[in-house]
Formats: C-alpha cells, sequence, structure tokens
C-alpha cells in the first residue's frame, strides 16, 4: 500500500484478483461501478486514484469528494503537517526534499478542498501548482546546467593551471641555466680583464725597462762625443 498522505482519500476498493492469470488485464469493480460526478471527474483528473497489488489483488484508492470543514482545516496545519515535519525530521530552513514533499502534498489536498467547492477555483489552482512545478524543474536544470558548467570551468583551470606550474618549473630551469651561463661569462670576463692587466703591467715595464736602457745609451754616447770633443787637437 502507499504511504499515507495529506491528502484526502476515501477508502481503498477492491478492483480486480490478478491470481492465476498472466497480466493484470483491465480493471474491473467486484461490485456495481463506480458512479461519478462533475466534481469526482475533476478531482480525479488534479489527482489521479492511487493503485496497488497486494496478495495478487488490486486495490484503488480514490480521493475524497467530502468537503472539509474549519476542524479538518485546522487538524491538517496544527496536527497532521506539524507532526510528519516532525516525525519525518524535515529541515526548516534550507533545501529539504521532505519538506517540500508535505508541502506539495498539503497544497494537493488546498486544491481537493477548493475544487469541491468551486471547480474553476481548482483548475485555476492546478495550473498554479503546475508553473510552479515547471519553476522548480527549469531552476533545477540550470543548477544542473551551472553545476556542469562550473565543473568544466574547474577541469579547465585545474588543466591550466599544471600546464602553468609547468611552465613555470620550464621557465626556472631556463633562468638557472642563464644564471649559470652568466656566472661563467662573468668568471671569464674577469679572468681575461686579469690577464689583460697583467699584461699592461709587464708591457708597461718593458717599455720603462727599454727608456732606461735608451737613456744610460745616450748618456753614454753624449759623455763619449763630449770626450771627443774637448780632446786637444794634435
Amino acid at each position: 500500500p502507499p504511504h499515507s498522505s495529506l491528502v484526502k482519500y476515501d477508502t481503498p476498493v477492491l478492483v480486480s484478483t490478478t491470481q492465476g492469470k498472466k497480466g493484470k488485464g483491465k480493471a474491473q469493480q467486484s461490485g456495481l461501478e463506480k458512479q461519478t460526478t462533475q466534481t469526482e471527474d475533476i478531482l480525479n483528473s488534479i489527482l489521479p486514484p492511487r493503485e496497488w497489488t497486494s496478495n495478487g489483488q488490486l486495490w484503488v484508492q480514490y480521493v475524497s469528494s467530502t468537503p472539509a470543514t474549519r476542524l479538518d482545516i485546522i487538524n491538517l496545519q496544527q496536527e497532521q503537517l506539524d507532526h510528519k515535519l516532525q516525525q519525518r525530521q524535515a529541515r526548516e530552513t534550507g533545501i529539504c526534499p521532505v519538506r517540500e514533499e508535505l508541502y506539495a502534498q498539503c497544497f494537493d489536498e488546498l486544491i481537493r478542498q477548493v475544487t469541491i467547492n468551486c471547480a474553476e477555483r481548482g483548475l485555476l489552482l492546478l495550473r498554479v501548482r503546475d508553473e510552479i512545478h515547471m519553476t522548480v524543474a527549469a531552476y533545477q536544470t540550470l543548477y544542473e546546467s551551472s553545476i556542469a558548467f562550473g565543473m568544466r570551468k574547474a577541469l579547465i583551470a585545474e588543466q591550466r593551471k599544471a600546464e602553468m606550474h609547468a611552465r613555470i618549473r620550464q621557465l626556472r630551469e631556463d633562468r638557472d641555466d642563464l644564471e649559470a651561463r652568466v656566472a661563467e661569462m662573468a668568471d671569464k670576463c674577469e679572468q681575461i680583464q686579469r690577464r689583460e692587466v697583467e699584461r699592461r703591467a709587464a708591457d708597461e715595464r718593458a717599455h720603462q725597462d727599454e727608456v732606461e736602457h735608451l737613456k744610460r745609451t745616450n748618456l753614454q754616447l753624449r759623455q763619449t762625443l763630449e770626450q771627443l770633443l774637448s780632446a786637444p787637437k794634435k
């Protein structure tokens, strides 16, 4: 049997017995055919009857067409709804499928009560209910699409993050190689400068020695010339 609902139903009716048959067959009542009024037809179209099989027997439970009293509405609000919310541990805030289901049953019960008094109002509330369901379904589809889009973006970002990390590692390796080459070139430049300084110093010393040698040679030649010039003539 189906679970209890906040919607008020009539007593279940035995429709047929399926024992000894391959299929369910056409549903037929064991007694007289159920005579339905226009209001009951509308109720059955808005809130279809519940069917279930128990011990090979097909049972049908139609929604009740009995008008609701003020006491029924008070009991629905204060006793049945609150009791089911507490019994099924529904959350008071946030998204809660249990609370959503119970309030949907409560709205169906209100539609049933309104339809009994005025079928047109019941059909109008039916349109409101269907519009709410379509809106919720649209939001759910949008939420799922946004989740999928966010997952794709997250995967792309993760992939790009890995690529950027690899690029960073490559650039750091290139930087280290360039720094090593710079250090090597700096050492070579320092060695060349040191050798150049030593060579220049050696050239200066050699030049100075040559100048000193030329000065001494010039002095000797001058002294020799002066001696020759000062020697008496014969």
